[in-house]
């Protein structure tokens, strides 16, 4: 699901991934439903493939999104409160207690916060994909090599 998400550098928002013909995206913007193309240019990261530094290992940012999820019970993030009490650290610590606070930023945990409310708005309930369903995707894949 993350997969199809993307953050572009220099744009804020969210995008999600329409088609691709050739070496051209075709994205339409989470907020607006605005649709235009991203060249190969541009600086592309699909949701999926980020994760954040913890004291022990990375941990996959829809994991952690889950966890803000379940621990607000689907509800968004008085982001702009938690920045003015000057608390993004000590709230991140509430959902990911072993991150590591020496390589993870202010500036990180506020997009966060930021894409998780953008995601919540949008109806998003389930961050991960369920272990079932890439399990027996696997087993697909090993019966048709077969």
């Amino acid at each position: 699901m993350l997969r199809e998400i993307l953050a572009i550098t220099g744009k804020p928002g969210l995008f999600k991934i329409i088609s691709h013909n050739g070496k051209t995206l075709i994205v339409e913007e989470l907020t607006t439903g605005k649709r235009f193309p991203v060249s190969p240019r541009e600086r592309v990261v699909s949701l999926g493939d980020i994760a954040m530094y913890t004291v022990n290992d990375d941990k996959p940012l829809g994991e952690i999104l889950d966890l803000i999820y379940a621990q607000e019970n689907g509800k968004t993030l008085d982001v702009k409160g938690i920045i003015a009490e000057g608390g993004l650290k000590e709230r991140f610590a509430l959902y990911l207690p072993d991150f590591d606070k020496d390589r993870v930023h202010d500036s990180d945990i506020k997009k966060l916060f930021t894409w998780y409310n953008l995601l919540v708005d949008k109806g998003f309930t389930k961050f991960t994909e369920d272990q079932k369903e890439d399990s027996s995707e696997e087993e697909t894949t090993e019966s048709e090599k077969a």
